[in-house]
This record gives C-alpha cells, structure tokens and sequence, in this order.
C-alpha cells in the first residue's frame, strides 16, 4: 500500500471526489488550495483532500474510498497516515460531516470527537437535496481530534 501526493490535474479523480461530496462546485471550492493525498494498493482505492485552515487546524475537506473497498481500512489508513504525516505542523485535525448514521460512526472510531455544528449548511449550499443513510442532511457536524 502506497500513499502519494497528487501535484496536478486533481480533477481526473472526480468520479472518486464525487462519492463523498456530490457537488462539482462544492469540490472546486476547496480542491485547488488543498493537498490531495491517494491511497494506491494494487490500484487506486481511496483518496483524501485537506486545508490548512486557521490556527493549526487542519481540515479533510473530501475523503472517499471505492464503494467495492468500503469496510476494508482504507479510510481508516488514510486518516492515520494524515495524522502521523501532519502532526508536527498542525494541532487538530478536523473534519465536516453530515449527521449520517453511517459516517458519524466511522470518524468516532477514528478517534474524533464532535465539536460544532453549522446548521441548515447542506440546504443552503447545495443545489439538491443530500440523502445519505436515508435520511436528509441539514446540518454540517464538525468533528475535531487532537493531532
């Protein structure tokens, strides 16, 4: 297993960026200015997108692993990897999530805590309705973990 940094045209891994944030124009806020890592095992499986926002906070801003992967670690190694890779430089990493059933868990298991919340944030920025476990995302649930 192997994990890179992409340096240019980040947006031929769209189709892997839009699995976890499904709004072209939403990826391009953040894609650019963003460090997109890729975790490679016998082929591509997974992707990441962080920010350094404001005081050493760093933020995932997209991180997606192929559906038929899903459940295998590939998340989970990114975000390790991440967490040894920025430790040095930045304090908290964080993360935005829906309140999903299914992706609120998985970060929590990473050892993030949840820390704020953006309310109506998927209602006021996107085009259409977010549906994921289900139900219908509102508001954005920041989570934070010490780095």
């Amino acid at each position: 297993m192997r994990i890179y940094q992409v340096l240019e045209d980040k947006k031929q891994y769209l189709d892997l960026l839009l699995l976890a944030d499904e709004q072209e124009d939403m990826i391009d806020r953040y894609l650019e200015r963003g460090t997109m890592y890729v975790l490679d095992d016998n082929g591509i499986k997974a992707e990441c997108v962080v920010t350094n926002e404001n005081d050493g906070i760093l933020e995932i801003k997209n991180i997606a692993v192929l559906p038929k992967y899903q459940g295998m670690g590939y998340g989970k190694a990114l975000i390790k990897w991440i967490k040894k890779e920025y430790k040095e430089s930045h304090s908290i990493l964080q993360v935005g999530t829906g309140d999903s059933p299914t992706t609120i868990p998985f970060y929590e298991k990473c050892g993030f805590k949840k820390s704020h919340t953006i309310k109506n944030f998927f209602i006021d920025n996107y085009d259409h309705p977010i549906i994921e476990g289900g139900i219908q995302l509102t508001d954005m649930v920041y989570l934070q973990m010490r780095l």
